[in-house]
């Protein structure tokens, strides 16, 4: 009697094609799903659940002005997801939907730091919307405008960092710039935040230094209009100004005590430029405070989560953004401590100083004479 043969071993190289597939595999689900939580995000689903409790596909339909149809795909979706709980299935007679308990921290707007709407839903909408234009860039090598990704990215990357400058920046003022802080809090001092995005910060550090006056520049006029809506609907517009204005060329006004440059270094085309204007802005005494992206002191492949993070975000949006304009440096995502210092000392600063968050996603570096 024979002895069945027994089959070979899979290869080294058919193993790790096989675990590079699933994975790829894997990944190519999740990012479907957060198309889906994505359309859940722009189109209210998530936000009528929340508010309006339990439905079924008929009642949420009419509660968003939606497509019956559409919006039964989408629950069911949802529910094998796991983003929605169902009472019922889909054969039993209008099963009703509802968020598990703590999900709308996550799938809705606001400045809770659980919150994902701004840090990944809405920023694929940009970025999908570009993919034709970053595409043309590989081959050209130029830039992509802020005006391609759109509001999606601008209201994403205004709204992502809203919790950590609403309930972290003034607390990380005075925790490692409390010399800074006493100078801020003594009397009318003045503050400057370039590259202010929607203003979440120039409200905060507003909030936090009642007597300060502070001025707000952006390049972009639609956050620049974003953001003077904040300050008013904020109460603040009595010493909150805010303008269009290219941040590489402002710096005829010094008189600062405390320029800020947070989270737009890495995507600006000149910054070191960026960085000179803001040493002009201040008074002699004055600091230049950067909040800009956590990433390892030196390139190691593979990375961790957060590298993971950083690079593709780089590829996806800061870097094609750092390509626009005769003379762009092209930084992107990941400005690692030594390139900030690097940027520092070409633009006239004599210390750099870093500082450790509890923040996963960002550093703060103190740049003075």
């Amino acid at each position: 009697m024979s002895t069945p043969a027994r089959a070979a071993p899979p290869a080294v190289g058919d193993t790790a094609a096989q675990a590079l597939s699933v994975r790829l595999f894997r990944a190519m689900l999740a990012t479907q799903e957060s198309f889906a939580a994505y359309l859940g995000v722009k189109l209210g689903l998530y936000e009528s659940l929340a508010g309006g409790g339990p439905a079924t596909a008929e009642q949420l339909a009419g509660r968003t002005g939606l497509a019956p149809r559409y919006v039964r795909e989408w629950l069911e979706q949802q529910a094998t997801a796991g983003l929605v709980a169902v009472d019922g299935s889909p054969s039993t007679p209008a099963p009703v939907y509802r968020l598990p308990p703590g999900y709308e921290r996550v799938l809705t707007a606001s400045s809770d730091p659980l919150s994902l709407v701004s840090t990944a839903m809405l920023p694929l909408g940009g970025v999908a919307g570009a993919l034709p234009h970053l595409l043309a860039a590989f081959r050209t090598g130029g830039g992509v405008p802020a005006e391609v990704f759109g509001e999606d990215w601008r209201h994403g990357h205004g709204g992502a960092n809203q919790a950590i400058y609403t309930r972290q920046l003034p607390g990380w003022v005075r925790r490692h710039l409390p010399d800074v802080h006493q100078r801020l809090a003594a009397g009318a001092a003045r503050i400057a935040d370039v590259g202010c995005g929607a203003g979440w910060a120039t409200v905060a550090l507003a909030r936090a230094y009642p007597n300060a006056v502070l001025t707000a520049l952006d390049l972009d006029p639609a956050a620049v209009a974003e953001a003077r809506d904040r300050v008013r609907a904020a109460g603040l517009a009595d010493r909150v100004s805010v303008r269009v204005a290219d941040a590489a060329t402002v710096g005829d006004a010094g008189g600062h005590e405390l320029v800020c440059v947070f989270d737009t270094l890495h995507e600006v085309a000149r910054p070191a430029d960026v960085l000179r204007a803001c040493r002009r802005l201040r008074t002699p005494t004055g600091t230049v405070l950067v909040l800009d992206s956590q990433v390892a002191e030196e390139f190691h492949a593979p990375g961790d989560e957060i590298e993971r993070f950083q690079y593709a975000t780089s590829v996806l949006h800061c870097l094609p953004a750092a390509l626009v304009g005769d003379g762009a440096a092209g930084t992107g995502t990941v400005l690692r401590p030594g390139a900030v210092r690097a940027l520092a000392r070409q633009a006239g600063f004599g210390r750099v100083r870093v500082h450790e968050l509890d923040d996963r996603f960002h550093t703060l570096y103190r740049l003075d004479d």
